[in-house]
Parts: C-alpha cells; structure tokens; sequence
C-alpha cells in the first residue's frame, strides 16, 4: 500500500473506527495474517500511533486495520520520552507515515497514579513508576489550581486530555526531525482520546479545520 497523506490516513482512521464502534469490522483486517510473509520482507506503516499500554486498547483493532499498516508504540500513560520521540523519528523517516497520532483513553491509570501521588508520600511508588508519573505532572498540576480540584471525575477527564495536549506538543516541539516533517513535508501530529465504553475515538488536538 502507498504511503497515505496526512489527511488520507486521518481519515481511514476514522473510517476504520467507526467500523470497531459499530461491531461492523472490515474482511480484510482480519485476513491480514494471511499475507504474513509477505510482510516478513517490509513494511510501510501509513500512520503512528503513541498510545497507552492499557490491554483494552490496542490500537490495530480500534482502528479495524490489519498487520502492516500503523507504528504502534505503547507505554504506560502515553508519554513522550526520548525512546518514545526516537521510535516516532524511526517511523516517519524510514516508512514515510506522515501521521502521528498520540491516542488516550479514558479511566487511565496512569492519570489515576498521577493524581494520587499528589496526596500519598512519593516512598509509596516505585522509580519506575514515579518516572511515568513525573512526565504525566506537569500537564495536571495547572488544573488543581481551577474548580476542577473539587470535581474528580471532571479532573480525571481533564488530565487524561491534557496530557495528550502535552504528548503532542513534545513531539512536535522536543525533535527538530519532527518539527522540521511538520512544517516542510505535511507531517501532522494529532491528539485523540478513546473511549472505553463506546469504543469511540475522538481526534480533538492539532487536528485540521
């Protein structure tokens, strides 16, 4: 398959999705495994995405696409950190995606860790942990100091989105490959947020009028 536009894989994105939500998948993704080796010799990924680790989002099937088609780079909260800006890079310069999407999701516990860090003694967590929750902070520390300290689901969903906001700034702004795919070459990087129960995923960052 031809590596897609920005726009064009957007939209087969959405397209794709919206099959998932509505129980109506597509024949062809799930006879990709078929073509195993056939991909065995290459690949070209016309899309990335950067999501949560969470086992009930696992972006192939939420998008109803088969093997070979999306970049998928999975860490807990969907943070971005060197490891993470350097698998997009890999993607966008070796396959030619011209697509990133930073995809969340909502009830995150990565979100739920950070907000609970907040109040318990940091001894409580493990390193690694304290390393997600570290990155995930500095996006919600902003909205305890708004009426959203006294509403907890109402923070919990704000959090979730704005550290999205914050995953995809970094990668636009934290990698002069990235920037540089973004304003010469039609690189597009997205923000989006899925949803658990409706298997809905809406694209609300970054994404073109």
């Amino acid at each position: 398959m031809p590596t897609l536009t920005a726009q064009e894989a957007l939209e087969k994105l959405k397209v794709g999705n919206a099959r998932f939500a509505s129980n109506v998948l597509s024949a062809e993704s799930l006879l990709s495994n078929l073509r195993r080796a056939e991909f065995a010799q290459g690949q070209q990924p016309w899309a990335v995405i950067l999501g949560c680790s969470d086992s009930r989002v696992p972006a192939e099937t939420v998008f109803d696409v088969g093997l070979g088609e999306l970049f998928v780079i999975r860490v807990a909260g969907n943070i971005v950190a060197p490891s993470q800006v350097g698998s997009v890079e890999f993607s966008v310069e070796r396959h030619g995606a011209r697509l990133v999407v930073v995809m969340g999701h909502t009830l995150c516990g990565a979100i739920d860790a950070t907000l609970e860090a907040m109040t318990e003694p940091p001894s409580k967590q493990s390193p690694g942990l304290r390393s997600i929750v570290e990155r995930v902070r500095p996006s919600v520390v902003p909205l305890l100091h708004t009426e959203l300290a006294h509403q907890p689901a109402a923070l919990r969903r704000e959090a979730t989105r704005a550290n999205v906001r914050a995953s995809v700034s970094a990668l636009r702004h934290g990698s002069q490959l990235l920037e540089k795919l973004v304003y010469e070459d039609g690189l597009l990087v997205v923000g989006a947020e899925y949803d658990l129960v409706s298997g809905r995923v809406e694209f609300f960052e970054g994404v073109p009028e």
